[in-house]
């Protein structure tokens, strides 16, 4: 009988993890397990290298302030081999701080301008940027709703972040929001999807809260990695959960 397997890399897990972004790993686990798959789990963290053909699918957190000024400066040393994975179709869910690193630059609420690796086009002003024209030196808290544009699917959670994204070339929104803030406050855009990546300010987590996302992505990871089988149809016959 034929084995399948996947491997995870969470990086910075030990660092980036302020809202419990681990658990989109415990929901990627939970359906795969449900379809007989193995899914091995990995921590990349400060110091480590990032092998681009060592992983299946990546998650990449938020964290505070600190940590993120810290992961900043690591990341610099991965940025090639992230470059690489992402452009090859990688699967790639990144979470508020973690959304943020991977474009241009974020600044932070007092004012600090903390270097991307600029491997995605948006980039994050703060609360405080002059050119907002809503909720300028507020943060954008509270539940969210947006509905995914390419398949009308809606997806629910919690945002609470300082920062304002703006999208760029190759980008568009993982959603329009219905109810909350998003991205910006601004073009009702929230997260973002670039090839495979995901990106979202969603916190619940996000795959927790939202299995329909969650099988979604873990069919892309699979049908990566395994072309031949239809992965989605085996996840369609799994129910739906909300953690």
């Amino acid at each position: 009988m034929a084995t399948y397997d996947i491997s995870v890399a969470h990086l910075y897990g030990d660092l980036m993890n302020t809202y419990g972004d681990y658990g989109n790993i415990i929901a990627l686990k939970y359906y795969a397990t449900k379809i007989g798959v193995t899914m091995n789990y990995h921590l990349v963290s400060l110091g480590d290298r990032f092998d681009s053909s060592a992983f299946d699918f990546v998650l990449f957190g938020g964290g505070q302030d600190y940590e993120e000024t810290i992961v900043a400066e690591d990341l610099k040393q991965k940025a090639t081999d992230l470059k690489q994975y992402i452009e090859n179709d990688g699967p790639l869910l990144a979470v508020c701080g973690g959304f943020q690193l991977l474009g241009h630059y974020m600044v932070m609420a007092d004012g600090k301008k903390v270097d991307g690796i600029g491997v995605m086009d948006h980039f994050t002003t703060n609360m405080y940027d002059k050119s907002l024209t809503v909720l300028s030196g507020k943060r954008l808290t509270g539940n969210i709703v947006i509905k995914n544009n390419d398949n009308g699917e809606e997806y629910h959670g919690f945002e609470n972040h300082q920062g304002r994204t703006f999208l760029g070339q190759g980008e568009r929104a993982l959603g329009t929001v219905i109810s909350g803030n998003g991205n910006n406050g601004m073009d009702h855009s929230e997260g973002v999807i670039y090839k495979n990546v995901y990106g979202s300010y969603f916190h619940g987590p996000i795959f927790t809260r939202n299995g329909n996302l969650a099988k979604r992505v873990l069919a892309t990871t699979l049908q990566r990695k395994y072309p031949d089988i239809d992965w989605q149809s085996k996840l369609n016959t799994v129910p739906t959960e909300s953690f």
